[in-house]
């Protein structure tokens, strides 16, 4: 896939309340795609669609497991994307988005 990508565009699907919720559950390994859809009480097509612009650029990975829709996540990419903006101003615009989607 492509190194070049919307870094915006990737920290408004980090911090989307119901994909950053999907990102949570794959913090401790890969989960197979019905399961997210079942915590994220959407259709597995959906989490699938909230997905693809991170599946698209390998912040996370999509595979096929004996029929299995499985997902697991980059964190060391997806955390690459906070850490290593182009500057410190761009880090707090993104950790504003998030406070602001959570509260």
């Amino acid at each position: 896939m492509s190194d070049l990508f919307d870094r915006e565009k990737i920290v408004d699907c980090m911090f989307d309340p119901i994909t950053s919720s999907i990102l949570a559950e794959l913090e401790d390994g890969e989960k197979e795609c019905s399961f997210l859809a079942k915590q994220s009480e959407i259709s597995e097509s959906e989490v699938l669609e909230r997905l693809s612009y991170l599946i698209q650029h390998d912040f996370v990975t999509q595979n096929s497991n004996d029929g299995k829709c499985i997902i697991s996540a980059n964190s060391e990419k997806l955390s690459s994307i906070i850490e290593n903006g182009d500057n410190f101003d761009e880090t707090i615009s993104g950790l504003e988005k998030m406070d602001s989607y959570l509260n």
